[in-house]
């Protein structure tokens, strides 16, 4: 009887004082990145994993590195096979399952992704809120939310190779779709809370069409529904696993975006348990809403309220320029809180014209700075101060200058001329056998003549299998382009999209869009198509 007392008190005390929460059994060793690269591949994914802390530096830059846009896009090659599958605990409303290629993404980002998955997690902390529960009024599990992290790393200037932008990497044609409006003021794929409301709509839209499977859906999400469908037509299965598993119709880029998701999810609900430590989140997204009922300079609003001209813009990424678009009547702006109160009606006592003290103007044949001058009231010296113009008599057309209308004005609206996209990096194109520059040209969308010069081919065709081919244009440096022209083309026999957009250096969606051409569409001989052709870029 003593021993049983003995024993039983034997097994309690540990367990009281394990469950007390005041004494670990077990202390986990905290490993400094500091002290080599070698500390970081010694830690293993176990149920918990040690603590592992970036130096301060590591997170200090506000701005995207090429590190950070590389963990978006770069490729990856996990296990063909998908091994033992594990159901996590019920921490998720979404469906979650540990397998091969998702615990290799989790290795991935716990280790060589960790600096830049880090800053992504923190960054969270202003989005998700918002995000989640936009998702769960629209009916979707709010922890597919998370996609946005994969998709951008919650970045609002993001934007790929493909024209995709904003938090949910809309390109233009599906955002136009859900309502999102993009033209040279404005961008509403950058607006966080349209933005995700249409991404929303439409990952619900993908859900409905392949009959409630959210691993097709999501995929849909990064390839386009069309091309999920045709993989489950062409391999006769509908489990996204198998049609990974099936062969190459599906890029690599689609094969690892649902096991990021769900590698995302798996971290950013337990981060202690993959090392993450003492992440620093950000506050919640917080903000009250003014509305200006004519295009407003951003200058003004900054002074009737005075916050800062950059935490406006901040707090309102899809203003692409220095004002509220013109034409659009009664726009919302976002203010800090407690910032909108009298804003009305000192916004009122402003007269109407001088709400706008700047106007955009491009360059015609025939203009000159004294007729702009004359035309708009103000002086020439002004538009050739503002516009820093060395030579007033080599006015370009096309060229944007920005007019003065009042002479109290500054040198603001001329740095937000250019677009401020952060662009990802460039595409890249394994070669496989059987390729032929012609086959990868058609497949990317672009010139046999551009594959050779950014990747130094000459004129030689030979290109070995497994050779990384870059097939998008270099994002880092812009060249002038020259004037855009609309150009009415009459399709001849034997004309296709393809040849069209090489000869005048155009994509062919960008043919479709312009034209409304679905993908499907057969050219007949004296159709006519409409392209917008920049000066010199026919071949």
């Amino acid at each position: 009887m003593i021993f049983n007392k003995r024993a039983i008190l034997c097994c309690l005390i540990p367990a009281v004082i394990s469950l007390s929460g005041c004494v670990s059994l077990f202390q986990p060793q905290t490993v400094s990145v500091n002290e080599t690269d070698q500390a970081l591949t010694a830690i293993e994914l176990t149920t918990q994993s040690e603590c592992v802390f970036l130096p301060e530096q590591a997170l200090d830059s506000v701005e995207e590195t090429n590190e950070d846009t590389q963990l978006l896009t770069e490729a990856l090659t996990p296990p063909d096979e998908s091994g033992i599958e594990v159901q996590p605990e019920p921490l998720f409303d979404f469906p979650v399952i540990e397998n091969d290629q998702v615990r290799y993404l989790v290795k991935h980002y716990t280790k060589n992704g960790r600096r830049t998955f880090t800053r992504w997690m923190e960054r969270s902390g202003r989005y998700l809120p918002m995000m989640r529960e936009i998702f769960a009024k629209e009916g979707l599990p709010r922890d597919l939310a998370t996609l946005a992290m994969v998709e951008s790393g919650f970045n609002s200037n993001a934007h790929s190779w493909a024209n995709a932008v904003g938090y949910w990497q809309f390109i233009e044609s599906t955002g136009t779709m859900y309502g999102l409006d993009n033209d040279w003021w404005y961008d509403e794929r950058r607006d966080v809370e349209k933005a995700t409301l249409a991404a929303a709509r439409y990952l619900k839209d993908l859900h409905k069409r392949f009959d409630g499977d959210w691993y097709l859906a999501v995929a849909s999400y990064n390839a386009g529904p069309g091309k999920i469908s045709r993989a489950i037509r062409k391999y006769h299965t509908t489990d996204f696993w198998q049609l990974c598993r099936a062969g190459d119709y599906l890029k690599d880029e689609t094969k690892n975006y649902v096991p990021k998701l769900l590698a995302a999810l798996l971290i950013s609900k337990q981060p202690e348990k993959y090392g993450f430590c003492d992440l620093d989140y950000e506050q919640p997204l917080a903000f009250d809403r003014v509305v200006v009922s004519e295009a407003t300079d951003l200058e003004l609003v900054a002074e009737l309220t005075q916050v800062p001209y950059a935490t406006i813009k901040l707090l309102n990424p899809e203003l692409k320029r220095w004002c509220t678009p013109p034409g659009v009547v009664d726009y919302s702006l976002r203010l800090p809180v407690g910032h909108h109160v009298g804003f009305s009606e000192k916004y009122a006592n402003i007269p109407s014209d001088e709400r706008a003290r700047y106007k955009r103007h491009q360059i015609k044949s025939g203009d000159t700075l004294q007729h702009l001058a004359k035309r708009y009231g103000i002086r020439v010296d002004d538009i050739i101060s503002l516009n820093k113009i060395s030579n007033p008599r080599a006015l370009r057309i096309g060229q944007d200058l920005i007019l003065p209308l009042h002479r109290d004005f500054s040198s603001l609206p001329l740095t937000e001329l250019a677009d401020d996209y952060q662009h990802s990096r460039r595409k890249h194109y394994t070669v496989r056998s059987g390729d032929s520059l012609w086959s990868i040209a058609r497949k990317c969308d672009v010139t046999e003549k551009q594959i050779r010069v950014w990747n130094r081919l000459g004129w030689t065709n030979m290109i070995q299998p497994g050779k990384k081919l870059l097939v998008s244009a270099p994002s880092g440096r812009r060249v002038s382009q020259g004037v855009e022209q609309k150009v009415i083309y009459k399709v001849r026999s034997g004309d296709t999209l393809w040849g069209i957009g090489r000869r005048f250096a155009v994509q062919t969606q960008k043919i479709r869009q312009w034209n409304g051409l679905s993908e499907n569409h057969v050219l007949q001989p004296g159709d006519t198509l409409t392209l917008l052709v920049r000066n010199g870029k026919r071949s």
